[in-house]
């Protein structure tokens, strides 16, 4: 099955489903149902609400042991995938289409396949929650499904929501965020189409020990007043080894932003804590597309790992389909900012009419308030297909996280195309080709690689042709030798381009790193990559 045919054969209510992440919010359902603590006594469909209050009892929650709670069986146990898709959220009853000049709306995504647990979704008013009730009149059920579902029928909760906004226009509701699987989300800006998938918590993603899937259980949605901006809710975290309290400031435009603080509570000691984590899609493109028999030049969600350093320096490490497990850890003391990128904008570039990956959102993560030393860690799994993502990165204290710790962490997540400063002089890497080194037309010697580094804008870009012996091209390979480095314009392109021939053993891994500096300054970013020669 391919993306493109899954979205085709999707409803509109099972959208999220349709794109990147569907392996893996499978596996991440499979790997959180039986990791959700259950509050010890119900919750009341009327109670008091703050940031707080919902605060305490997670830290509350986190000096018990977890437990789930069994459902009874229902109608929901038995809706398989073909049913699932049949089933949408009927868009005349979204929550406050009824409230006088409400810019936003809400629709739930419907219990069932492979979203088992309910979650619980409250509506907040000053300092009171509702505890919102669905039932079968608020979905559409299609051909089969209708005769597998009872009519009026109430649900125990759903497996998450969207909400809607005039993002694009203002005469249409367009979808905005939408929260479904364990703890992933993702939003749009203007103009975007769905991609990188984000989550609240990765906790020991890509180690020896098995990973674990938070989940979030229940949201507390703050009634938006009239031509609100912005919406507020908050989340409750559940896992085996921590609580969680969030809150999300959602403000939608052309790069839609999150304002996102996470209060944790730990049962038990994490091995690995990833923050604000990324989740994404790289196949293939200009460096590794001879693998790929593909009428499409590239394929991905996102090109490029970029990471703004404490000092403004910027490093940008394009992403790679490795023949193995890889990672990458990228030490930083208090970053301005990193994320994952989708820089190329051009149709042509893509040729992929369906799903349009040259519209698909880059996203950002901007600290807010010190957050010290630690890393920010890149894992790339191999890949033969697109409906997989298979890159993921976050942010690791340096600190670990043991039981009874308690950590808040703020940050603004901005989704949207995110293109490079214009106001940075120093250039930025347009493009990363690879090949077999050497000089084309004659034998060469085996074991090399080509790398083709395309830097533009900045002062760099302005400098003519002739100004190449003035600049140099600072390049490093641990695990590697550099035989040959080319630095030289390309006056039509407005590029300079770098060529690297570089030679390692068997099953090297090679860390590279290369940038242009000259009149004594640095002209570029950072450029880094990791080759693992197979």
């Amino acid at each position: 099955m391919t993306r493109r045919s899954l979205l085709a054969g999707l409803s509109a209510g099972a959208m999220l489903l349709g794109a990147t992440a569907l392996p893996r919010v499978a596996r991440a359902q499979e790997a959180a149902a039986p990791a959700p603590a259950a509050p010890a006594a119900p919750l009341a469909a009327t109670q008091q609400f703050s940031f707080d209050i919902l605060a305490e009892e997670m830290r509350a929650l986190a000096a018990r042991e977890p437990q789930h709670a069994e459902q009874p069986k229902s109608f929901l146990d038995d809706l398989t995938y073909d049913d699932y898709r049949l089933i949408r959220f009927n868009p005349e009853r979204a929550r406050w289409a009824d409230t006088e000049a409400s810019r936003f709306r809400m629709h739930a995504f419907h219990m069932g396949w492979l979203f088992k647990d309910p979650v619980l979704i409250y509506e907040v008013t000053g300092d009171q929650s509702q505890l919102m009730a669905f039932d079968t009149d608020d979905f559409i059920y299609e051909r089969e499904a209708r005769d597998r579902v009872p009519e009026h029928a109430p649900l125990p909760g759903v497996a998450g929501f969207r909400l809607h906004y005039p993002l694009n226009r203002p005469d249409v509701f367009d979808e905005l965020v939408a929260f479904q699987g364990a703890s992933y989300f993702r939003a749009l800006g203007r103009g975007s189409a769905y991609g990188i998938s984000a989550r609240g918590l990765a906790v020991n993603t890509g180690l020896s020990v098995a990973e674990e899937f938070p989940r979030f259980t229940r949201f507390y949605i703050e009634r938006p007043a009239s031509e609100a901006g912005s919406i507020v809710l908050y989340a409750a975290m559940e896992s085996t080894s921590l609580t969680g309290a969030y809150r999300f400031v959602i403000t939608p435009g052309a790069n839609t932003a999150m304002e996102v603080t996470a209060r944790l509570f730990f049962r038990t000691d994490v091995e690995q804590l990833g923050v604000a984590p990324l989740t994404s899609m790289f196949l293939f493109a200009e460096r590794n597309r001879h693998a790929f028999d593909d009428f499409r030049p590239n394929v991905h969600d996102s090109d490029g790992l970029g990471i703004v350093r404490a000092n403004g320096d910027r490093l940008w490490r394009p992403l790679a389909n490795p023949p193995h497990l890889a990672s990458s850890y990228l030490t930083e003391v208090a970053p301005q900012s990193f994320g994952l990128f989708q820089r190329d904008r051009d149709f042509a570039n893509y040729q992929d009419a369906a799903a349009h990956y040259e519209r698909r959102p880059s996203l950002m993560v901007q600290p807010m308030g010190d957050w010290g030393r630690g890393a920010v860690r890149l894992v790339e799994i191999p890949s033969d297909l697109e409906v997989n993502d298979n890159i993921v990165a976050f942010w690791v204290p340096e600190a670990p996280a043991r039981a009874g710790d308690a950590r808040e962490f703020s940050y603004r997540l901005l989704w949207g195309d995110l293109p490079p400063d214009p106001r940075d002089d120093r250039a930025h890497v347009l493009e990363t080709r690879a090949g077999v080194g050497g000089v084309s037309g004659v034998e060469n010697t085996e074991g090399t690689r080509k790398f083709v580094i395309d830097f533009v804008g900045g002062l760099l870009g302005s400098l003519p042709a002739d100004q190449a012996d003035q600049l140099e091209a600072v390049v490093t390979a641990s695990g590697g030798e550099i035989v040959t480095k080319t630095l030289s314009a390309i006056p039509s392109e407005g590029v300079w381009r770098l060529v690297l021939d570089v030679k390692a053993a068997d099953a090297a891994t090679v860390e590279l790193s290369a940038h242009v500096a000259g009149f004594d300054r640095k002209l570029s970013e950072t450029w880094l990559y990791q080759w693992i020669k197979a």
